[in-house]
């Protein structure tokens, strides 16, 4: 048994085929129209603005590439994806923060390095502190004994 879906309903495109008795060879949705025109005007302005002139040769050229813009642009729109969420995308796409790829800061200088002519000796210590360290460390180590001894359910006195 073949389940019906209802895509045949959204497929239908709103198409302007011309005149009654005078159609278009070409079928072309309305978006297509709207979208071509505007690619037109900007093809144009761009073409002004490189240093070609309005004749014959660059106006079927700016057709020429109005058309494949708008075949292109035109791909990438649907009943499920409308022009007005592509253009969302693209200027979210254009604006998104991005990944910084250059590192900050220039060249290793040691310009702000100090240096001394003498080396830098430690401190000495007095008897007390030196004892009380190793009181710590000595009692440090017992612990981490007492911890390797231990055998998991068993406990050992302390």
């Amino acid at each position: 048994m073949r389940v019906r879906t209802d895509d045949e309903v959204y497929r239908v495109d709103a198409v302007w085929l011309g005149p009654p008795k005078a159609t278009f060879p070409w079928r072309a949705r309305y978006v297509a129209w709207g979208v071509g025109i505007v690619v037109f005007l900007l093809v144009t302005a761009v073409q002004r603005q490189v240093g070609f002139g309005f004749d014959f040769i660059n106006t079927g050229w700016g057709f020429v590439i109005t058309i494949a813009l708008t075949r292109f642009i035109c791909s990438r729109i649907s009943h499920e994806r409308p022009l007005s969420s592509v253009l969302t995308m693209w200027a979210r796409e254009l604006t998104s923060p991005r990944e910084t790829t250059s590192g900050r800061g220039g060249a290793a200088s040691a310009a702000r390095i100090r240096v001394n002519q003498q080396r830098p000796r430690k401190r000495p210590k007095n008897r007390a502190a030196k004892r009380e360290s190793a009181a710590a460390r000595s009692q440090h180590r017992r612990q981490q004994d007492r911890r390797q001894k231990e055998v998991r359910g068993v406990r050992t006195p302390a």
